[in-house]
């Protein structure tokens, strides 16, 4: 059930983005990459909890207008040290505090999505679900970078949550 909201999610948001121009003159799609600073409350084989850390990457595609934005990701952690990996696929949704002529921009979120924990005998999936807010700034027409927290809940024994500091790259079409 899961992996069939994770799917239409995932149709959804690739949809809009690809063919955002065609609902809104103001609205536009962009693509683009995040790294940041994660951690990760999980499970590790001697049955504690431990929170990994490392650096976390990803992918984005997205649509966005004055107001609002909607943001696919997948993002991947390995925290090597510790034995922790965590693949993340989720949609997030965005409202801005500015108009698009500000060249800072705030705001809000929310996310929800997929995501597989991996450990030492540990073998983990479920649902992720929670918030983010940052800023993103306008270097360009067709530039944004985007600096924001984002922490998630994940409906697994295996894991508790995991928070990111993420730093954004996208290009703007």
């Amino acid at each position: 059930m899961v992996k069939k909201v994770a799917i239409v999610l995932l149709s959804t948001i690739i949809g809009n983005s690809l063919y955002a121009g065609n609902y809104d003159t103001n609205t536009k799609g962009f693509l683009g990459l995040e790294v940041g600073a994660a951690t990760v409350d999980g499970d590790r084989s001697d049955g504690l909890k431990h929170n990994g850390k490392a650096v976390e990457y990803g992918l984005r595609l997205g649509a966005q207008n004055e107001e609002w934005r909607a943001t696919f990701a997948l993002d991947y952690f390995n925290s090597g040290s510790d034995d922790q990996k965590m693949q993340k696929g989720y949609g997030m949704v965005d409202y801005f505090f500015t108009g698009s002529d500000s060249t800072v921009r705030p705001f809000v979120g929310a996310n929800v999505g997929y995501a597989h924990y991996e450990s030492t005998l540990v073998d983990a999936n479920g649902l992720l679900y929670g918030g983010q807010a940052g800023v993103v700034v306008g270097v360009s027409a067709n530039i944004d970078l985007d600096l924001s927290y984002r922490y998630s809940l994940m409906q697994v024994n295996a894991v508790n949550n995991t928070g990111s500091i993420v730093f954004g790259f996208n290009y703007v079409y």
